[in-house]
């Protein structure tokens, strides 16, 4: 057969946990396909139920499925949903996790510490995964704890774009809420043309951020905040206070995941921050949503990467 006939798309099946199914809709519009009939459900013991409703011999399965709260019940779902695709002779899987849980947990700080990031990427491996797609790692070395293909997305493209709308000219500066965002800092920087200045934060507690300084000018600007993830909001919160003290005449903020945990929401809305933007990397529910929070999609990126794999071309070109 002249493998020039083959459609790569039509060896291409969509699937999707309970973690972001509105995700995986968008990714299949983009994409050209429907999304695989399966069923992911809890036996009344609450054990994962997986249930594949055609064959998928040969096929080359994409699983949707970031590692959102509840945390350890969508990666359950994941693993298991890989399991069954591999005994059901699938010919690769393909792991869509855009937003990856444990990804803080990429090193030992003290004694006695696991290193979880990495069990992760072993779980995920034994569980017959092929290949792994995710989004803005907490630490880009997360990437070599995997034994198979990873391609890491950025969305610093997508957020460049809605913020080059705003037509903020001279008067933007991007900033980084630590010294470790300072490379996703300038990444969005670049795109949007823009300085960057640095909060110098420390942590007394897990959880809790204490502004020590900040590094560059934010006098008179619109300063824009960037990180991966926005969970408790502390970070957030008490960087912009500490923003809008120094002169600055707005702050927004950009985060790529929103975990938005416990009463984060409640903070931002009496916060000084004027604008949240964040991606559907996972799902925000009714009761997380507010005027202030801005919601961009990833799922165009993703569906790129897709239709590079299956048509075997170079993925990395997306991301100049």
């Amino acid at each position: 057969m002249n493998n020039q006939s083959i459609n790569p798309i039509g060896n291409l099946c969509l699937m999707t946990g309970n973690a972001n199914p509105e995700l995986a809709r968008k990714i299949a519009k983009h994409v050209g396909v429907e999304l695989f009939d399966t069923f992911v459900g809890r036996f009344n013991n609450g054990e994962t139920q997986v249930m594949i409703s055609d064959s998928i011999r040969g096929k080359d399965i994409f699983i949707v499925q970031p590692t959102s709260q509840p945390v350890n019940d969508n990666l359950m779902d994941l693993l298991i949903m890989a399991d069954a695709c591999k005994r059901a002779s699938a010919h690769s899987i393909t792991a869509i996790v855009p937003y990856y849980a444990y990804a803080r947990q990429d090193r030992k700080t003290r004694g006695r510490e696991p290193i979880s990031a990495k069990l992760v990427a072993n779980l995920m491996v034994a569980a017959g995964m092929t290949r792994v797609i995710t989004v803005d790692l907490h630490a880009g070395q997360i990437q070599g704890f995997f034994d198979i293909p990873v391609d890491h997305l950025k969305a610093a493209p997508v957020l460049a774009a809605y913020f080059q709308r705003q037509n903020f000219s001279d008067d933007l500066v991007v900033v980084s809420p630590d010294l470790g965002g300072v490379t996703r800092a300038r990444e969005l920087a670049d795109y949007l043309k823009a300085p960057i200045a640095i909060i110098e934060k420390r942590r007394p507690r897990p959880g809790e951020a204490e502004v020590m300084s900040i590094i560059g000018d934010v006098n008179d600007k619109v300063a824009l905040m960037v990180d991966d993830i926005v969970d408790t909001a502390g970070s957030l919160c008490e960087g912009a206070k500490a923003l809008r003290k120094l002169g600055a005449s707005k702050v927004i903020a950009a985060c790529t995941h929103a975990v938005l945990s416990k009463n984060a929401v409640a903070k931002i809305d009496n916060s000084d921050i004027e604008q949240l933007v964040i991606t559907d990397t996972i799902a925000l529910p009714p009761e997380k949503q507010s005027d202030k929070i801005t919601v961009l999609s990833m799922a165009g990126s993703i569906g790129d990467v897709i239709i590079h794999i299956q048509s075997h071309r170079s993925v990395s070109q997306l991301f100049r």
